[in-house]
């Protein structure tokens, strides 16, 4: 592809020749002269001067250095774009594989691509281009949207309510049991049953191996544009605000409430029956053990404010010192008090 095709497609400004050949996208370390890379956040400035890529994809005020460039408002959303143009998504044929085990009463829309060793069970309905990779199990009185893409080995439970646009990656569970038991008199424990159900909303990914549990009663809800990692605990009951992230093994508890716009990174771990409101970041291996409120960052275990942490985290590292200094001088005062 041209230099010249590529920015009319991006909606970018050339600076450059317009027949510049590229034949692919690569990071800035990577890229080879044939490809275009990308400079969003200004501490790699430096590696203009380095890379072999073709040309860059950068913002106005950034200099170049003479580079051929297609100047975006939005760098990384370009660069983005750029990977869908030279490696667009490959959707299989529509058809219904032989071994694919389909209850009569089960609803297909228009165009389905439905693979090997598929099961979609009695009730279940799914909208038009849905693609169901090898493995694939659907449970009965399943409701799903339009273009839905569940990948092998994703799991969609019983009665499960599912919006438009979803993609479930390998492994994930939609609706699997919440964590639900009554302790009894001998020790054991008495298994509530878990009555209600999961509803994911438009535009949700989740990602492998994470796991969304069913409500005891009522339901677990992702609402619209909820993004999930991999090996992520959404647990019974809990209710994940719009446009939310939930980073890789994220673990909330049961009836957790997440406001729109959250972020959590990785390994942060949610108690139950907490409110987060919109707009909150958690940073790593964040522990919140109680409600927050919104536009705020916050850090630690338990969690602080983030500025107080990284405060106290300052402190920490200077413990032993400052103990050692705080023992010398109750050693000269104890001396002083006994002299005296």
């Amino acid at each position: 592809m041209r230099l010249g095709e590529l920015a009319v497609r991006l909606g970018c400004q050339l600076e450059g020749p317009e027949d510049l050949a590229i034949t692919g996208v690569a990071g800035m370390d990577e890229a080879n002269p044939g490809e275009i890379t990308f400079l969003s956040n200004p501490k790699y400035l430096a590696k203009l001067g380095t890379t072999r890529a073709g040309a860059i994809i950068a913002s106005a005020e950034v200099n170049t250095l003479g580079r051929p460039t297609l100047r975006a408002a939005d760098p990384y959303m370009a660069f983005a774009r750029a990977i869908e143009v030279f490696y667009p998504p490959q959707r299989p044929p529509a058809g219904i594989h032989p071994t694919a085990v389909v209850a009569p009463d089960a609803r297909l829309g228009r165009n389905p691509s439905v693979g090997p060793y598929v099961v979609i069970e009695s009730g279940a309905e799914i909208g038009d281009d849905c693609v169901l990779k090898a493995h694939v199990m659907i449970y009965p009185g399943v409701k799903i949207g339009d273009r839905f893409f569940a990948h092998s080995h994703a799991v969609v439970r019983e009665n499960v309510r599912i919006g438009n646009d979803v993609i479930l990656q390998n492994g994930v569970v939609i609706g699997g049991d919440g964590f639900g038991f009554v302790p009894c008199p001998d020790g054991t424990y008495y298994k509530i049953v878990q009555a209600g159900t999961v509803v994911i909303e438009d535009g949700v990914e989740v990602q492998a191996n994470s796991c969304i549990d069913r409500a005891a009663v009522g339901e677990t809800r992702l609402r619209r544009g909820v993004k999930v990692d991999n090996l992520v605990q959404v647990a019974h009951g809990c209710d994940i605000g719009e446009n939310s992230l939930l980073c890789s093994q994220v673990g909330i508890a049961g009836s957790a409430r997440l406001g729109r716009n959250v972020i959590l990174t990785g390994q942060v771990g949610v108690a139950g029956h907490l409110t987060i409101g919109d707009r909150v970041i958690a940073t790593p291996q964040t522990g919140v053990p109680n409600d927050v409120r919104p536009n705020t960052t916050i850090s630690g275990t338990p969690a602080v404010d983030h500025d107080v942490w990284l405060k106290a985290s300052a402190v920490y590292r200077r413990l032993p010192e400052m103990y050692a200094a705080y023992r010398k001088i109750k050693g000269l005062l104890e001396k002083a008090e006994a002299k005296s």
